[in-house]
């Protein structure tokens, strides 16, 4: 197991310190292996978390505004990443009747099948991640995060 110094080849000012660098590093790196597995499907990490909050509405349309205060990483071009996904047949897209301002979207099947398809890839790395790490140091990782963003 290769700690952060090592890594980096630094020295930190403060436990915290490391910590905040350490939770930089470790997010790139899960990015890293998240784009990789994502790269065969020519999606993008926000467009895959687009997919799997349309999927979670379990066949029910969102609005967009819903579906961007659900992103992980809140992307100002959620739209733009969308259109994407419709020209993929992956989402489809209507208006709402009573105010045209609003924009529906929801899976389709074909978006469906591609996260089964990525979930068959993803799954197996998921499971070795969780093999490192034990519920009870992962709940205590949730705790210290969630004090993090206070």
């Amino acid at each position: 197991m290769a700690r952060i110094e090592e890594e980096l080849m630094s020295r930190f000012e403060s436990e915290q310190h490391k910590a905040f660098l350490n939770i930089l590093f470790t997010a790139n790196w899960f990015r890293t292996q998240q784009m990789r597995l994502l790269a065969d499907a020519g999606i993008s990490p926000q467009q895959y978390n687009i997919l799997r909050i349309l999927r979670g509405a379990r066949g029910d349309r969102m609005s967009m505004q819903q579906v961007k205060a659900r992103m992980i990483e809140r992307s100002p071009n959620a739209t733009r990443l969308t259109d994407k996904l419709i020209a993929g047949k992956f989402v489809q897209r209507d208006r709402c009747e009573e105010d045209r301002r609003v924009v529906y979207v929801s899976i389709t099947p074909a978006g469906l099948d591609l996260l089964t398809r990525l979930d068959r890839r993803i799954r197996p790395v998921m499971r070795e991640l969780e093999e490192r790490v034990g519920n009870a140091e992962a709940a205590a990782l949730n705790q210290v995060l969630d004090k993090f963003r206070g």
